[in-house]
Formats: structure tokens, C-alpha cells, sequence
């Protein structure tokens, strides 16, 4: 009798096993299936994103950036729902992450407003690459525009890195952005002299 309950619950055990196993390995194919498509998804995501400002005329500079934000942000979506799948409580690990992107955002805040300052100038395209222009306080011609800073040449060929958190937070004047512009002059001439001659000669030279 004891032989006969003995193998009872070695049989009851082993079917909860293998019927929990079987419920396991299906939630855990599932979420490999998932993790398969939602690769894809994403590659779709970043190559229409790609297109799409491409066919904007986004700066090249900014499309890469643009583009890896849809991908990566398809994939942490597909990965939170595949771990949800297996069992994971989501919520504790929107806690953990959302507490961990708070930090590193507050360790990181003059990198990511220098990043976000970027992205700004690169969409809105107050000055491009060759223009003359005045950011915080200092005069140069464009050399290049990145996502954390500006490169500005100086008239006296200096090269000058400019944070674009302190460009797009201050006055931006730009004398290219116009094709002509006025210049005040003062020219000096003796009471003696006749001024329409004066004034003649200074339109021959303008001329």
C-alpha cells in the first residue's frame, strides 16, 4: 500500500514537473519569437525614420542619432513585454530602470542638454557650416556643427569648440544669413573740402 502511494506521488510529482516545464519552455519560445520580431520591427522602424529625414533634408549629422532612438526604443519595448511574458514583474523593472535613467540623466545633465541643444540646431537650422556668425559672445565662421558642440574659426584662425547648451540658451546673430547687409563707415574730410567730391569718390570706391 505504501508502494502503491509512494509511486502515486512520484507520478503526480513528475506529471506537475513536466506539465510546469511545458507551460514554462511555451512562455519562454514565445518570448524568443518576440525578441525575433521585434529585431525586425525595429531594423523597419530605424530604416523608415532614416527615409523619413532623408526625405526632410535633416542634417546628416542628426539622422543616425534620430534613427538609433526609434530602434533602440522598439527593442527595450519588445524586451520589457518578453520578460513580462516569462513571468518578470514589469513593474518593478520600470521602477529600477525609470530610478536608474533619473541618476544617470542628473549625473549626465550637462552632456544630455549639450545633446539636446544639439539636436535643436540641427533641426531648426539657425546657421550652417560656412556662415560667419556671433554665439555666446564669440565671432568665427561655422566649421562644424555637432551634437555637443559648435566649432567656430576666428578671424585671427583660432579654432573655438562652443557647447551648444550655452549657443541655443544665448542671442545667436548670424551676418551670412542675409545676402546684403549695411555697414556704418565714417569717413573723415577737412572743413576745406568739397563734400560731393568727397561724396562722389566714396561711390566710385563702393561701386
Amino acid at each position: 500500500m505504501n508502494t502503491d502511494t509512494s509511486l502515486e506521488t512520484v507520478t503526480e510529482l513528475t506529471d506537475s514537473l513536466l506539465a510546469a516545464t511545458a507551460q514554462w519552455g511555451l512562455k519562454v519560445l514565445g518570448a524568443i519569437v518576440l525578441l525575433i520580431v521585434g529585431r525586425m520591427v525595429a531594423g523597419w522602424a530605424r530604416k523608415l525614420v532614416r527615409k523619413a529625414c532623408e526625405r526632410a533634408k535633416w542634417d546628416a549629422t542628426l539622422v543616425p542619432f534620430i534613427s538609433g532612438m526609434a530602434y533602440y526604443g522598439v527593442l527595450v519595448a519588445v524586451l520589457i513585454a518578453a520578460l513580462g511574458m516569462v513571468g518578470v514583474q514589469t513593474a518593478s523593472l520600470l521602477a529600477i530602470l525609470g530610478a536608474a535613467g533619473l541618476a544617470i540623466g542628473l549625473a549626465l545633465q550637462g552632456t544630455l542638454s549639450n545633446i539636446a541643444a544639439g539636436v535643436m540646431l540641427l533641426i531648426f537650422r539657425p546657421f550652417r557650416v560656412g556662415e560667419y556668425v556671433e554665439l555666446a559672445n564669440t565671432a568665427g565662421s561655422v566649421e562644424l556643427i555637432g551634437l555637443f558642440m559648435t566649432a567656430l574659426n576666428t578671424p585671427d584662425n583660432i579654432k573655438i569648440y562652443v557647447p551648444n547648451s550655452k549657443i541655443w540658451g544665448d542671442t545667436i546673430k548670424n551676418y551670412a544669413a542675409n545676402k546684403t547687409r549695411r555697414i556704418d563707415l565714417v569717413v573723415g574730410i577737412s572743413y576745406d573740402d568739397d563734400i560731393e567730391i568727397a561724396k562722389n569718390a566714396i561711390a566710385s570706391v563702393l561701386k
